[in-house]
């Protein structure tokens, strides 16, 4: 497994008991659906309504909307529409204009490194609920996407979304001829593989434990035509103003980290304690302090894991554990059985009769 250090950012909201709630993005994360639905020839005022969503909420980029039900929206319109490759359509539309100011500071950056490192810096204010990551190792770099807001649903779709987006982010910077050296999908392959060869032009890695590009670390010293320094310090303190309005809670800020942290071997409390520049026991006496501990924090996450590679991918049970760093696939299976009361296949089948029951055409 690669080897990185997860940058801090995202959080979402919380209750007294330290609990995680519904993370909330803006609307202009998402403001594509509309069109979309309607290139499919779906009515996008009904299919929110089925989702239980007001379509009034995209008229203005701005307006916020729960993780989740952003996540419920994306199964209903694939349910809607027929249209198992929703995702990938609907990041093809997307690109920094996504992002607001954050998607401003990144195009007015000197290069694409920092461009890259203040979208990983500042993605929070735009989307709480999954977190991106940027790593560089030798003569490659990763920049990945990934969910960490619990039972959000259709999060296949929304890593297609994630990685298209991010594709176009990386030609808006480094040119129309920029292509990644490997694109990595955390689902299964689909039935149809057309329209992601099409798009990504690139080797596709399916069942991947991420969703990610991977490209030359060559590009990330590209100077970027758009660089503004004095733009660019306006933009800064405006988005630092705009952070001062977030009141993130240390838990909030430790689940935000923790998925990117374990599948990176990055996971035990004194490495997680060194991310925040504090000894292992500020770290447990914090988190005790919010009425959590370390430990049920890993455990979520781990569970979080383990639930997306078993509905989304075809990853062999053992694999899930050793990712997971469990030491046998019989102490993954005894610690799922704890979390959801049945085995990880038992867990797998049930969710592969719901996903067959969805797709069912209604009667």
């Amino acid at each position: 497994m690669r080897s990185t250090e997860p940058t801090l950012s995202g959080a979402h909201s919380r209750t007294r008991r330290g609990r995680a709630t519904d993370a909330t993005l803006q609307i202009g994360a998402i403001w594509a659906i509309p069109e979309v639905l309607r290139s499919l020839g779906a009515d996008p005022a009904d299919v929110c309504a089925e989702a239980g969503i007001d379509v009034d909420l995209f008229e203005d980029p701005g307006n916020l909307i729960s993780y989740r039900a952003a996540s419920r929206l994306f199964r209903v319109c694939v349910e809607q529409t027929g249209c198992q490759h929703f995702g990938l359509l609907h990041g093809q539309m997307g690109g920094l204009n996504f992002l607001g100011l954050v998607g401003l500071l990144a195009r007015y950056s000197p290069d694409v490194e920092s461009a890259l490192r203040s979208l990983v810096r500042y993605m929070h204010l735009h989307i709480r609920g999954a977190v991106t990551t940027f790593e560089v190792s030798g003569r490659t770099a990763t920049f990945a996407y990934e969910i960490y807001q619990a039972d959000a649903e259709a999060t296949d779709q929304i890593g297609d979304a994630a990685v298209a987006t991010m594709y176009n982010i990386m030609r808006e910077l480094c040119g129309p001829k920029w292509n990644p050296l490997e694109v990595r999908l955390a689902h299964r392959k689909p039935n149809d593989v057309t329209p992601f060869r099409k798009f990504f032009q690139a080797p596709l890695c399916f069942d991947a434990e991420e969703n990610a590009l991977v490209f030359f670390a060559g590009n990330l010293r590209r100077p970027l035509p758009a660089a503004e320094p004095e733009l660019r310090r306006l933009l800064a303190t405006q988005i630092a103003a705009l952070e001062e309005q977030y009141t993130d809670q240390f838990p909030e800020q430790v689940r935000s980290i923790l998925r990117t942290a374990l599948l990176t071997d990055h996971g035990s409390a004194d490495q997680i304690a060194s991310l925040f520049s504090m000894h292992s026991r500020t770290l447990h006496r914090r988190l005790a302090a919010s009425s959590t501990s370390f430990r049920e924090l890993v455990d979520e996450s781990r569970f979080a894991i383990a639930r997306q590679m078993l509905a989304d991918t075809d990853t062999e049970v053992s694999h899930v554990a050793y990712v997971l760093d469990y030491a046998d696939s019989s102490a993954f299976t005894r610690a799922f059985r704890r979390w959801s009361g049945m085995t990880p296949t038992q867990w797998r089948v049930r969710q592969n009769q719901k996903r067959s029951a969805r797709s069912r055409p209604r009667a």
